[in-house]
């Protein structure tokens, strides 16, 4: 099952290349009516037809040499449906513009985070999140502030494994069950104080947060809720996390998201500098974490931003292109 995602990319890929029929490569590795959904402004696709002319022909339009370089894939069972969830980078030479980020014929990494569903051997649902805001920063024309936490690659997981987790179902659910606790925790927030989550029962000390560009990595319970946590929930304090569409473990990993995942009321200023809005948005998220013995010790999260900022009346996209006609980047 796993390989069959690497599979779609790199029948795309060799379509793209030999100036082939991009629907008709894809078309054995998906379901007849499978749902296909990417980050702003791809956003909600079906069919092969649509996944070749929305999803794949920009990206390997602007990176033509594209690599798809996996981190972790968390493959589970949900609700007797097949999953695997996974996250990394798509590597290749920015050689032409994308959805009007400039390229800068360097290379490019663009971060993506996924949850695929199958039923035998092929996708029936996907759903990835990549990071275009990185991608913005990668070339100087991020026309947001700067994240409060650290900018730049994240790294791999520090146990030194890569791709398809290693582990068993009995691992597996022993991640699962300290996630729905930690889950759990944070939803007993008080709307005053962060210290109402104990978050030191469930994480290390030297815990990693590696979110989404706007916001960085973090580094740490105290780091994580002076970079991350404190703006955002003071900015969104009625934030409910739906949990009902993909929770799947295996061995010391365990990983969430859905498509939305959450829902909040933008009611308090701070977060990413805006005012608020008092606008109700979906955010599309995903969560990996990886635990080490009863302690969570790393979490990479992916976040579409620029779909919760297009709710808040930010089109960032637009901004990009205001920047172009100005002839400025931001570096």
């Amino acid at each position: 099952m796993h390989t069959t995602i690497t599979k779609l990319y790199g029948a795309a890929a060799a379509a793209a290349s030999n100036n082939g029929d991009l629907a008709n490569a894809i078309v054995p590795l998906l379901t007849e009516e499978a749902i296909f959904c990417a980050a702003h402004p791809i956003n909600d696709l079906q069919g092969p037809v649509q996944v070749a002319e929305y999803f794949f022909s920009p990206l390997l339009a602007a990176m033509p040499d594209l690599e798809r370089k996996e981190y972790i894939a968390v493959p589970g069972e949900f609700q007797g449906q097949q999953w695997v969830n996974g996250t990394g980078y798509l590597v290749g030479t920015f050689a032409a513009d994308l959805f009007g980020i400039p390229a800068s014929e360097a290379p490019a990494y663009l971060r993506y985070t996924e949850m695929v569903r199958f039923e035998g051997e092929r996708i029936a649902e996907y759903y990835v999140i990549l990071d275009f805001l990185d991608l913005m920063v990668q070339v100087g024309v991020n026309p947001l502030r700067p994240g409060l936490g650290f900018a730049g690659l994240v790294p791999p997981p520090t146990d030194s494994s890569l791709g398809l987790v290693p582990g068993s179902e009995e691992e597996g659910r022993a991640s699962i069950e300290l996630i729905e606790a930690m889950l759990d925790c944070l939803g007993g927030y008080d709307g005053k104080s962060l210290h109402s989550m104990e978050l030191s029962e469930y994480w290390t000390p030297d815990f990693m947060w590696y979110g989404p560009a706007g916001i960085g990595t973090t580094r740490g319970i105290d780091g994580f809720r002076r970079q991350h946590q404190g703006p955002f929930l003071r900015a969104f304090p009625d934030r409910v996390v739906d949990r009902k569409q993909n929770l799947v473990g295996c061995g010391s990993y365990a990983s969430t998201g859905g498509w939305p995942h959450m829902t909040a009321t933008h009611s308090g200023e701070g977060w990413l500098g805006l005012a608020p809005t008092g606008r109700t948005i979906k955010l599309r998220v995903m969560d990996i974490w990886r635990r080490e013995g009863s302690l969570l010790k790393e979490n990479w999260v992916g976040i579409d931003i620029i779909h919760m900022l297009k709710q808040l009346g930010l089109d960032v996209f637009e901004q990009v292109s205001q920047l172009q006609e100005r002839g400025q980047r931001y570096v």
